[in-house]
């Protein structure tokens, strides 16, 4: 977002007041404000975690494979990556109240499509809807917090809206579990109704309204460019897993995707304000904490959806004992932060995210030893510890990002990193749904190859993701390990 001293701004009476922010607590002073921002971390957090553990039963209603569910997986969250760069501006231009208010009301319609959605086009439509409003859920509710919150506040304010983000991950997939095998998978979508129209209350009573007098100009080139290149990218990958494969299209989308993106960086060089600012690049640490991510995403971001596809179509368990099986994961993640600013001060990052980009990809080959006779105590514990090694990953690779940066640079370098983020999350679950596709075969509906199929594919992604480890041998060896204080950190 732009810095609070580039431009007046239009902001509340309360924010000003010096009182408020040095005798109150955060927890009373903006007691609503911190129940909306939380609210909306935990709907954004649950929704992306709930349709994994429905996505059998959602091709069943819809007449397609489980693996042709991907589409409905990857649009949502491309979408996201798509449109979170142009949240900073949307607040300056139009002010954080009306974006937020915005946001919701078309998350809660998108939701409410899904819900009514008949065939798989249509669902998809209705997740590029919900993206569209998802996108500037937790940006907006981050910056209004660091520009209303006292600095000294801030770091335990986030804290608390974050966790309400983390326990929407923990329920998710066993919320999701439940609704489908007792009433219906609609249900995951259309609950987020009544929370919307809670949202829309709440924000007109409890957001503060920050916008600038006369916002910047927008990089719609760039913008345009970026989404064009994102967008081909990810049709490519989705035609390569189609059953009935056009590759001239698939060679065609990829070529132009590469082109557009030569385009955007020859732009970005000759514009004042980039949608995308990639002479930040040259800053090793960025550099660095951003190519790890897509490639280590790469190898494990598809994993959440290829172990319910495992558990449910190749072990033949429930919904909601597969859903269950998740929460471990949700929960080793918690846990690992707990020990993470103690790891990276004792080895740094350079080796912190050496060896434990290592360790994911053995707990990755380790699931290839998984299959239906395996007790469930087991797998828990397995799928715990994966989680709890990757829940140091991503906040080892988050906040190497802000290590080195300007204080200047950190809300584009935080914008670039969230955009990043959900790109490498759609296609590492492209890549392992394709996988997955070309290892099952013909065999689409026999449970024997979603197994197999499930062990080929996990050792492919655990070579993937040690490969991905050596990127981070370009850290300095002395780097420092301290995060810095107040990164944003996300899963």
């Amino acid at each position: 977002m732009s810095p609070p001293s580039a431009l007046p701004v239009v902001a509340p009476a309360a924010a000003d007041d010096p009182a408020s922010s040095t005798t109150a607590s955060p927890h009373t002073t903006h007691r609503g404000l911190l129940w909306l921002v939380a609210a909306a971390f935990f709907m954004q957090a649950l929704d992306s975690t709930i349709v994994n553990t429905a996505v059998p039963a959602m091709a069943t209603a819809l007449g397609v494979t489980p693996l042709g569910m991907r589409s409905a997986l990857t649009s949502y969250v491309l979408t996201l990556a798509i449109l979170i760069p142009a949240s900073p501006w949307l607040c300056d231009r139009f002010g954080t109240r009306r974006v937020f208010a915005a946001a919701i009301t078309i998350f809660g319609i998108g939701s409410l499509l899904c819900g009514m959605a008949q065939t798989l086009p249509e669902l998809v439509v209705a997740r590029v809807i919900q993206g569209i409003g998802g996108a500037s859920l937790m940006p907006v509710g981050r910056y209004v917090l660091v520009r209303t919150i006292a600095k000294r506040d801030y770091v335990h304010a986030m804290s608390t809206v974050a966790t309400f983000g983390l326990l929407g991950s923990v329920l998710g997939p066993l919320l999701g579990g439940v609704l489908v095998e007792f009433t219906s998978w609609r249900l995951i979508f259309l609950i987020n109704v009544p929370v919307g129209l809670a949202g829309l209350w709440m924000n007109q009573r409890d957001m503060p309204e920050y916008r600038l007098e006369q916002a910047r100009a927008f990089d719609t080139t760039g913008f345009l460019l970026f989404a064009a290149a994102s967008a081909l990218l990810l049709t490519a990958s989705e035609q390569a897993g189609a059953q009935v494969h056009h590759w001239p299209l698939v060679a065609g989308c990829g070529v132009l995707a590469v082109l557009l993106g030569a385009l955007y960086v020859w732009h970005s060089r000759r514009t004042g304000h980039p949608v995308a600012d990639l002479a930040l690049l040259r800053v090793r640490s960025l550099s660095v904490a951003l190519v790890g991510n897509v490639f280590t995403r790469l190898g494990i971001g598809g994993m959440f959806l290829l172990l319910v596809l495992f558990l449910q179509v190749g072990c033949g368990w429930s919904p909601t004992l597969a859903g269950l099986m998740m929460v471990p994961q949700a929960l080793g993640s918690i846990s690992s932060k707990w020990v993470v600013n103690r790891l990276l001060l004792r080895l740094g990052y350079r080796r912190l995210l050496l060896a434990n980009t290592t360790a994911v990809a053995v707990m990755l080959a380790a699931f290839s030893l998984v299959d239906g006779s395996t007790p469930i105590w087991l797998i828990a514990l397995l799928v715990y510890i994966y989680g709890g090694f990757t829940g140091l990953q991503y906040t080892g690779m988050n906040t190497l990002a802000y290590t080195d940066l300007d204080v200047r640079h950190a809300s584009m370098a935080s914008s670039m990193a969230s955009t990043t983020q959900y790109l490498s999350i759609s296609f590492g679950i492209a890549f392992a749904s394709l996988l997955m596709e070309i290892f099952v075969g013909r065999e689409v509906h026999a449970a024997h190859a979603y197994v197999a199929a499930f062990h080929i594919t996990v050792l492919v992604l655990a070579a993937v993701t040690a490969l991905a480890a050596t990127i981070f041998l370009r850290l300095r060896p002395d780097h420092p390990g301290a995060a810095p204080r107040g990164a944003v950190v996300e899963n």
